[in-house]
């Protein structure tokens, strides 16, 4: 089992910056990828972008792509996401997740643990 906190939520002004952290505990060698979700009032939840928790290459979602940046830090155990330039349309609950999968990584079915989710608010 796999344990996920986040941290780094908040308003901030369009434009603005913020990152998030999720800070991982329990079989974490288990991890094959770290994904991030968000999920706006009245909509399905959607993929941002998700990380291979060994390293090698990262993916986005096409809205976010050269605004935010996927991370992560093994001696720490905590992935993080970068977000710039943020848009109103951003506005979300955030969420990190955790899969052994290294297929349909977009697909939040894939995910068997999750953090607690975070609000961000880009107020324009």
């Amino acid at each position: 089992q796999v344990r996920l906190v986040e941290s780094g939520g908040g308003l901030v002004q369009a434009g603005g910056s913020l990152r998030l952290s999720c800070a991982a505990s329990g079989r974490i060698s288990s991890i094959n990828f770290m994904g991030w979700f968000r999920q706006a009032p009245g909509k399905e939840r959607e993929f941002v972008g998700a990380i291979n928790w060994s390293g090698g290459p990262t993916n986005y979602v096409n809205s976010v792509r050269g605004r935010f940046t996927i991370s992560r830090d093994n001696a720490k155990n905590t992935g993080y996401l970068q977000m710039n330039s943020l848009k109103p349309e951003d506005t979300a609950v955030y969420y990190c997740a955790a899969t052994r999968s290294s297929r349909h990584i977009d697909a939040s079915r894939e995910y068997e643990s999750w953090g607690q989710g975070t609000q961000v608010t880009v107020s324009s």
